[in-house]
Parts: structure tokens; sequence; C-alpha cells
């Protein structure tokens, strides 16, 4: 029997002309409206098929009103759909969750207004049962935008320590600038690491 959070697709590239199958993971893109979501997504598709040296100048975006999904191949023949959900649609976010293996969820760190709200959503998120067992990404984006919080700062507000203390998912955290381009190796390598081989 399959897990909802992954679908199979045939492989007709196989060497061996047979035409196995591929398993393709869900990972969930979530945050508050604005916080870089649709950003990320496009400079993760465009990374992972050019790599660093062939980001153009920043895509055009718009808050996003419904669902974004990009499909990107990582290393291994591995597969990860990632499905951006809006912010505005934070309500029926719990209608996606069965369908993800992982959670990538984004917080901006440069407007320190927004901080409390994301740790609420962030906390909701946590207590849903179809997510008890999936790895966590908690981005902070926006790190290249001058912030009157350090950092250090907003996780204390964030009360980081305690969440990841008491969440029963693995939580990973990261510093992320998406529209520079920092970080977004890093995130991949995640997703690599978190994906069902």
């Amino acid at each position: 029997m399959l897990a909802n959070c992954c679908r199979w697709i045939k492989n007709p590239l196989c060497p061996c002309g047979q035409t196995d199958m591929i398993r393709i993971d869900t990972c969930l893109l979530l945050g508050a409206t604005g916080v870089g979501k649709t950003l990320l997504l496009k400079r993760l598709q465009r990374f992972s098929r050019h790599g660093f040296d062939e980001l153009e100048a920043l895509p055009s975006t718009l808050p996003t009103v419904g669902t974004n999904l990009i499909d990107i191949s990582l290393k291994r023949r591995k597969k990860v759909t990632l499905r951006e959900l809006g912010g505005c649609m934070s309500s029926i976010w719990p209608s996606y969750y069965s369908d993800a293996s992982s959670v990538i969820f984004m917080v901006d760190a440069s407007n320190t207004s927004q901080v409390s709200s994301s740790c609420i959503q962030l906390l909701s998120v946590l207590a849903a049962e179809p997510l008890q067992d999936v790895s966590v990404l908690l981005i902070f984006n926006k790190r290249d935008i001058p912030c009157l919080m350090s950092l250090i700062e907003i996780k204390s507000l964030f009360r980081l320590e305690d969440i990841i203390t008491s969440a029963t998912q693995s939580i990973t955290t990261m510093e992320l600038s998406a529209s520079s381009g920092q970080g977004l190796q890093e995130v991949l390598t995640w997703l690599e690491s978190v994906t069902v081989k």
C-alpha cells in the first residue's frame, strides 16, 4: 500500500529498457503572505536545473492565491514535488497535510511585526496529526535586508528552543536570502536528505 505523501511515475529513460518506477515525494511550502515562498520556489527550480551561475535576475512574483507546484530532480534519481500554499489560504492548509512527506515553513526575518503570527502558524502546523512524523525545515528568509532585530533576538522571540524541544518532528533551521540565492544549495541538500530513497 502506498502512502498518500508520494506518487510514483514510470521512468521511460531507464538504460535497461524497463520502465521502472520513480517515487516522487511531496514537500509543502508554507508561511505567511509575503515571506518569499514563490520566489524561493522559482529560484530552487532554476538552481536545481542550472546551478548558481545561471540564476537570472529576480523573477517577478505575485502573492499566491491557491497553490503552485514544481517538480525538482534531486541526486540519485530522486524527485520531489514542492507545493506552495498561499499564506492567505492558511485556514485550508490542513486539507493538504496528508499528502506531505516534509514541510518547509518560511518566516520573513526582516518583518519583526510578523514574527509572532508566524510562530502561531508554525505551532498550528506542528500540532497537526498528519504531520507528526514529517521532517520540517524552518527558513528565516530575507536575511540580506537590514533588520532592527538580530536573528538571535528573532529566534528568542519565536521561542525556537522551546518549539524544537517539544515538537515530535525533526526540525532544521536555516537562514536564507531567496533574492540573492544565498542558502539555495542548503535547501536542496536538506530536501535530498529527507526524501525517501
